[in-house]
């Protein structure tokens, strides 16, 4: 007989049948889509009827598997990701500047 667990984010099961750990990453109820990740990183996504059919047993965080490390990973993907658009807006204000100069230098000249 199936346990039937609600699919809670964070929260790390094992599906008796298959013998995977994963845990759940969202719930999205308006889709009815539920978004998991196994031990060894794959990332599936699980429709409810799906998720019901399960044998699953809640199971506490397996060691050596942090969802802190991930948030690190997570906010440092972030930051990179904030100083590339950085990056990016001050090369384009320095081209609009160029162009500016180049414009005055034409109006200059006549």
């Amino acid at each position: 007989m199936a346990r039937e667990y609600e699919p809670v984010k964070g929260q790390w099961y094992e599906n008796i049948d298959e013998n995977d750990s994963f845990r759940v990453l969202s719930v999205d109820e308006d889709s009815e889509l539920i978004e998991i990740e196994y031990l060894d990183g794959d990332i599936e996504e699980l429709d409810l009827d799906t998720w019901q059919e399960l044998d699953l047993e809640k199971i506490d965080e397996p060691e050596g598997w942090s969802a802190a490390d991930d948030e690190e990973e997570e906010e440092e993907e972030k930051k990179e990701k904030d100083e590339l658009e950085e990056t990016w807006d001050e090369d384009d204000d320095e081209d609009d500047d160029e162009d500016l100069d180049e414009d005055e230098e034409e109006n200059e000249s006549y």
